[in-house]
Formats: structure tokens, sequence, C-alpha cells
């Protein structure tokens, strides 16, 4: 059975950057098992696979090692994939069904919209191995847990661009991701990090699911409805 497979830089708009993601395309649905390997053999943060629905595609994120529900890099990437490769029209909006629900994506002159769920936080009193792996030595100003994610805020941007965990120590912390971010200053509103070794990720270059509670929870200390937000990985990328 033939199976196409892409690879696609998401979140930026030059090479060797971004969030790195397989994009499957199969002729009809495989089995979870199936799936999971060809994620461990792509070696990336996220391998997608798309199916065709008759009211849309049917999507699934594979880590290296486990199912996600949600993945951002890998659904923009598969819209890319979708537009620029398989002969689907840029004024379409595409839909997708997946573990979290019915997300779509359209174009938005040079940039990819999706419509994912926010997934707000609520504050939570940090457990030790998520300090004792960020080091306590942080300056901390907030931590809040959603149904996926900590977020913990810092006090400083350079906090954020050098901070280097103890990823065996995050590895213990109940969540699929950390999330560290802080305010950041001109062009970018905020900026972030995301640290994921729970899931078989040290740390994800550009993380768009994240996002959906970074918004909110900026939002709410920015007082503003849009952003342009910078992920300070080694790779780096953009999202607004």
């Amino acid at each position: 059975m033939s199976t196409r497979i892409y690879q696609v830089d998401a979140f930026t708009a030059r090479p060797f950057a971004g969030n790195p993601a397989a994009i499957c395309l199969l002729p009809e649905p495989r089995a979870p098992e199936w799936m999971q390997h060809v994620a461990r053999e792509m070696g990336l943060s996220e391998t997608a696979f798309l199916t065709t629905q008759e009211n849309g595609f049917g999507l699934r994120w594979f880590t290296p090692t486990v199912e996600v529900e949600l993945c951002g890099h890998a659904t923009l990437a598969s819209a890319h994939v979708l537009w620029r490769h398989e002969g689907y029209s840029g004024d379409e909006e595409l839909h997708f069904h997946t573990l979290s629900g019915l997300l779509t994506a359209r174009k938005e002159d040079d940039w990819i919209e999706l419509n994912f769920p926010a997934t707000p936080e609520k504050k939570v009193l940090p457990p030790p191995e998520l300090l004792h792996g960020l080091g306590s030595e942080n300056d901390y100003v907030y931590v809040g847990k959603n149904q996926f994610d900590f977020v913990v805020e810092v006090s400083r941007e350079q906090t954020v661009r050098k901070l280097r965990p103890n990823l065996r120590e995050l590895k213990e912390v109940d969540a699929r991701c950390i999330v560290v971010t802080s305010r950041s200053a001109a062009p970018y509103d905020f900026v972030s990090r995301c640290f994921a070794p729970a899931t078989g990720i040290d740390e994800d270059p550009v993380t768009g699911s994240s996002h959906c509670c970074l918004g909110p929870y900026w939002k709410e200390r920015l007082k503003k409805d849009t952003f342009l937000a910078y992920q300070a990985s080694a790779r780096g990328g953009e999202l607004r």
C-alpha cells in the first residue's frame, strides 16, 4: 500500500527554523500501533496522519512515544500540504476531525489561521518536581495548570531564553508540557518555551496547542486581543 509522507517546518518562513512535522497521507485508516511505529521511525516531535472523509479529514497526531489529543504545528503543516501539494484550493476552509473535536484551517494573507479551542489554566501550587526541574532560584510570578499543561510565568524574558531545565525531574511532572513564559520587548508581546519529556520530547521547538492557553492568559494580563508571540527554542518560531 502506497503512503505519501511530507516533512514541513511550521511557524517559520525560513529554512531550518520553526517546528518540523511529518504529514502522512493515508488512503484508508490504519491501526494505532502502525501509526505509532511510523511516528517513532520519523523521530520528529509530531507525525500527523490524514485520511479523507466525506465532510473533511480525519487527523491524528503521534509523538515518538504516545498519541496526543491536540497539536497545532502538525495541523498547520497538514493544511499547508493539502493546499500546496494535494490540489485543494487556498480559498477553501479545511475541516479536521480529531480527538479534540472539529478544527478548521483557512488562509489569512501569508498566514494560516487555525480555529483551536481555548484551554485556560487555573492557579495551582507547583509540585516539587516542577520547581526542582526548572530550578528553584528562578523568579516565578505565577504557576497554573489546565487539562494538558503547566504554565509558569517568570518575571524576565532572559530567564525564559536561558533556561536549562533538569529534564529528568520534569519527566516526573504529571502534564503533557511545561510551558515557561514571560512578557517580551517589541515586536513581541510574550515569549515562551515548552518542555515535554514525558511524551518523548525534551523541548518542542514551536507549540501551537500551548498557545490555546497562553492566548487567554496574556489577554487578561496585557489587556489585548491580538498578539505576536515568539517561542524561544533553538529553532524558534512566530505565532499570532
